[in-house]
């Protein structure tokens, strides 16, 4: 194709978009995303710049140069366990701004790390893009960032299959170095099931043809950026609706777009039939002596309730927390609970005397907690729009 035709459909690509959201914004703003203005009134700018003390590139055994960032609080007592980070799919590790900031505050080192094809990590080859890849990628990313001492291991929805494809790549390091593990809106299998919050059906459809279209529309990424770039609510509405189950700051949506939608397709596209074949159930044994955190949210349209009930049951004694309005990207939507339950974690990993060994852990009882964030829930009752508010006592 000519470089005077793609310019020319660069400029009625964008065109399209910006006439289409003229028309959704002059007909049904509202029906289109909950309440935009109400995500206004919670806040439009914020810093979510996190300065590392330190930057590495971790090179991985393909090749592939792996981004690393690893924050120390000022007197670090080394003997306190490393908290590595793992991010989910077309996120990076940006998601876990809160985190960062709460764990260092509380005296913890951290590592975060880009998946390979996201954030500033860099791509791979087509067939690299396998969730066992991923787990031999944070095997050296560990290797090499921490080699010694004990491990927190966290991980979000894909980020969480990372960890599982590490601990059944090497068990004893899970067994010999890892004091807890954190896996949060993620599954250990069955990813065919996922309806995106559309019913069965249409969610059946899209989970079935989405990975073929993506291929297709991955050759032409120029084109599709310059659209997006057209249809930036657009872009926020979906962001809302398929990431949160509550309403969330404006720039916090902003932030997870930008994380979305700066993921090439042809990276999105490669990822989508590895996630199909995903299955890391057996894998879970070796977690069931660990101190384990499964946390996921009522309003996931994702990965839903019914794949963390499975990872709760193949791994005895694991805690469970099902947290009321909450969608599948809880570490954005509801930082300060997720930070409250992550630091109870380790106290109770630090607390165990000594690794324990295979079995050791099976006896620990576990427990299902259904979780409120009253505080946030109160602030966005606040902060809605008078509109709605007497819309909703009427």
């Amino acid at each position: 194709m000519s470089q005077s035709r793609t310019n020319a459909l660069l400029g009625v690509g964008a065109g399209v978009a910006a006439a289409g959201l003229a028309a959704v914004g002059a007909v049904a703003v509202d029906r289109l995303w909950r309440d935009r203005r109400h995500a206004m009134t919670l806040g439009t700018d914020e810093d979510f710049t996190v300065v590392p003390t330190e930057t590495r590139v971790v090179v991985a055994d393909d090749g592939v140069p792996l981004h690393v960032e690893i924050d120390v609080p000022e007197g670090w007592d080394e003997t306190r366990p490393t908290v590595v980070l793992c991010h989910g799919f077309t996120l990076d590790l940006r998601c876990w701004v809160y985190q960062r900031r709460a764990l260092t505050a509380a005296g913890y080192r951290v590592v975060t790390w880009d998946l390979r094809g996201h954030g500033s990590s860099g791509e791979g080859a087509s067939e690299s893009y396998s969730i066992e890849q991923l787990g031999t990628d944070l095997q050296q990313v560990i290797a090499e960032v921490v080699p010694s001492g004990d491990l927190v291991l966290a991980g979000h929805s894909m980020g969480g299959m990372t960890i599982m494809a590490l601990a059944e790549a090497d068990p004893g390091l899970i067994r010999e170095r890892v004091l807890a593990v954190a896996l949060v809106s993620t599954s250990a299998g069955g990813l065919h099931r996922i309806t995106w919050g559309l019913g069965s059906l249409l969610g059946g459809a899209v989970t079935r043809y989405g990975p073929r279209a993506l291929k297709g529309l991955s050759s032409h990424q120029e084109l599709i950026d310059a659209v997006l770039r057209g249809g930036r609510e657009l872009q926020e509405f979906f962001v809302a609706r398929g990431s949160f189950g509550s309403p969330v700051p404006l720039a916090v949506v902003r932030l997870t777009a930008d994380m979305i939608f700066g993921t090439p397709l042809s990276v999105m596209s490669a990822f989508s039939h590895t996630l199909d074949d995903h299955d890391k159930r057996e894998a879970l044994e070796h977690l069931a002596d660990r101190e384990v955190l499964v946390l996921n949210g009522d309003r996931d349209a994702l990965t839903s309730a019914v794949h963390s009930t499975e990872i709760v049951a193949a791994i005895p004694g694991a805690e469970h927390v099902f947290v009321k309005d909450a969608g599948h990207i809880i570490m954005l939507e509801h930082p300060d609970l997720l930070n409250r339950e992550l630091l109870d974690l380790i106290a109770r990993g630090e607390r165990a005397p000594g690794h324990q060994t295979a079995g050791e852990g099976a006896a620990r009882p576990g427990a299902r907690h259904t979780v409120t964030n009253l505080s946030k829930r109160r602030r966005d009752l606040r902060t809605r729009p008078a509109r709605v508010r007497s819309r909703q006592r009427t």
